[in-house]
């Protein structure tokens, strides 16, 4: 099992952008008020919010960046960010390899390129075996699998090797999925990982502080019951809206490299 690369989990030296308002304007947690806790914020959809929240990534803008979404709520999102920045846009795919009876707790992330993301640390607690570890990695690969062809075709990935990744979710509520996100992004090369959303619940926002070098939220409620909560329109994002948006952008990027 050579290609299982542990999670040093490492803590970022930068302080996350946590508790930004609605109306852009830096709000630390500690100063916010129970009005601000209780305010109403709704996003018309997830193109306002990807507008918004581009608003506060302008400082990225003319670096060597890669805007990865979230399949599939994440991506249109993203797709207002790499607008705005005038990056490139891909998604970042990955499966939580969970523990059994309780798949929910993830011990190992799988992405692409066979990077494999591994947590000594719950699968030691879980006494899961290399043998079971592997076999359960194998079961998520070929659903990874499935899931890029679906999306990305017979386009390749954009290369993520020693450039700034923005990962982009419409809303984070326990954070494993971004974790395993960030985490499979480092594998894959990225010198700097920021992970954003326009709504983040705050226990997983301060959880989330640790595992990247940036979190970058315009919304840290106390009150998070579900993402859904805080738009008005959530409809589901199909696949096909998926592999639209990064048809578009696909087309965008290679005409402005002509």
């Amino acid at each position: 099992m050579a290609d299982l690369v542990p999670n040093q989990g490492r803590r970022s030296p930068l302080v996350p952008s946590l508790g930004v308002s609605y109306r852009s304007v830096a709000v630390p947690l500690s100063d916010r008020t129970p009005e601000d806790d209780h305010r109403p914020v709704r996003f018309r959809d997830r193109k306002e919010a990807g507008r918004l929240l581009a608003q506060r990534l302008e400082s990225l803008r003319g670096q060597d960046v890669v805007v990865l979404g979230l399949p599939r709520g994440g991506v249109p999102v993203a797709a207002e960010v790499a607008r705005v920045l005038g990056a490139p846009l891909d998604v970042i795919v990955v499966r939580k390899v969970g523990v059994p009876y309780q798949p929910e707790l993830a011990m190992a992330a799988v992405g692409e390129g066979g990077v494999v993301v591994v947590n000594e640390r719950v699968a030691g607690l879980a006494q899961v075996g290399p043998a079971d570890l592997e076999q359960a990695v194998q079961r998520e690969r070929v659903e990874l699998a499935g899931r890029v062809a679906r999306f990305r075709g017979s386009r390749r990935g954009v290369p993520l090797n020693r450039r700034t990744v923005v990962l982009v979710d419409d809303g984070i509520a326990t954070g494993s999925t971004a974790r395993a996100a960030c985490a499979v992004a480092r594998a894959m090369g990225a010198a700097r990982v920021v992970l954003t959303a326009p709504v983040c619940a705050r226990e997983a926002a301060r959880q989330l502080a640790a595992d990247v070098d940036e979190l970058v939220c315009l919304e840290t409620p106390r009150d998070f019951r579900a993402v859904g909560q805080f738009y008005v329109d959530f409809r589901p994002t199909e696949d096909a809206e998926v592999i639209e948006l990064l048809e578009l952008a696909a087309r965008s990027t290679a005409g402005a490299a002509e």
